[in-house]
């Protein structure tokens, strides 16, 4: 129970180390605490409050007469940007959840999610320019190299042809399937400012050739047809189920009989990684204005209502982080 409470200041003390940059200082090696005083630029008695907080969530380790270095969970960080970027990203849901309560009771006046995520509440989006979706797609893009690995661990691709990826923002899920099946052809649907990123993205990455970024909004238009996959990788979850159940019929109708619908995503329910789906998620989406986690069950309803199989779960190495479902289209 006490750890719930100050699970708070427990996340707080981690964005200050992130915001301080203290990971990066310690990648070399340990430092003292003179060096760290010097290079932080924080009062003795304020960086010994960080230090003594930081060792006690193994973010830092003391290191004897050497001073201190990364602990496990610090060193785990500096190898994962992708992760650093999310932490950041967090102090808009800090802020959002200040007051849960007025949250739950519908009060959204001055949330900073739902400014963030323009497709959250945003009517027309065909015309949003790209100041307004670089920021969040870079973050997507940031922390999307693990959900990838996992991903394609899960369900490999190379028995495909063709994969259209929804909502695939600057193309971080199928630049990783074009290097895991390397006669896969790949198409990418996003809005047109998120399309037109993905496109100079694919260009960098020597893909030009065989992945192709199509523009549009999935709430109005079609999806692109010719592909034998069509992926939803994070995308349906934020969204809520009006919105799912045609993007899913949206999908079937891209598809031939007998195509594959993936779907990766954290789901509600899942044993072992309640507290993502159930617990997180559900406030962070909240937060966001639109969307939900779910379960399972949730998505066969849909999915029989949109002209596919009953999904078919594929295990992943870490559920906390993503579940994948698969189904057939009838």
């Amino acid at each position: 129970m006490f750890d719930l409470c100050a699970g708070f200041v427990y996340s707080q003390v981690l964005f200050a180390c992130v915001q301080l940059g203290m990971f990066d200082l310690l990648r070399a090696g340990p430092l003292s605490r003179a060096a760290l005083e010097a290079r932080l630029g924080l009062a003795p008695d304020a960086l010994e409050r960080l230090l003594a907080a930081a060792v006690a969530l193994e973010l830092l380790e003391r290191r004897g007469s050497l001073g201190y270095g990364l602990g496990a969970r610090g060193a785990a960080l500096v190898e994962n940007p992708g992760v650093v970027a999310m932490i950041e990203h967090h102090s808009m849901l800090y802020a959002d959840l200040r007051d849960p309560v007025a949250l739950l009771k519908g009060r959204r006046d001055g949330l900073e999610l739902e400014r963030y995520w323009v497709y959250a509440r945003e009517a027309a989006l065909r015309e949003v320019g790209a100041e307004r979706v670089r920021g969040y797609t870079a973050l997507m893009a940031a922390s999307q190299e693990l959900i990838a690995g996992e991903v394609l661990a899960a369900y490999p691709l190379a028995r495909h042809r063709r994969l259209l990826d929804v909502g695939g923002g600057a193309g971080a899920f199928l630049t990783a399937a074009a290097a895991a099946a390397p006669s896969l052809e790949l198409l990418l649907f996003d809005l047109p400012a998120v399309a037109e990123i993905a496109r100079l993205a694919f260009e960098r990455a020597g893909l030009a050739a065989r992945a192709q970024a199509i523009g549009g909004d999935f709430h109005r238009d079609p999806l692109p047809t010719g592909a034998d996959i069509v992926s939803f990788v994070r995308v349906l979850h934020d969204h809520d189920d009006e919105r799912v159940l045609a993007l899913l019929k949206s999908a079937r109708a891209a598809l031939p009989p007998g195509g594959t619908l993936l779907i990766a995503e954290p789901l509600a329910g899942t044993p072992g990684a309640e507290t993502v789906g159930d617990a997180y998620f559900n406030f962070y989406l909240l937060a966001m204005g639109s969307g939900r986690a779910r379960s399972v069950d949730d998505f066969a309803a849909m999915l029989e209502r949109s002209g596919f199989t009953a999904p078919r779960s594929v295990p992943t190495s870490m559920p906390l982080q993503t579940s994948v479902l698969v189904a057939r289209a009838r």
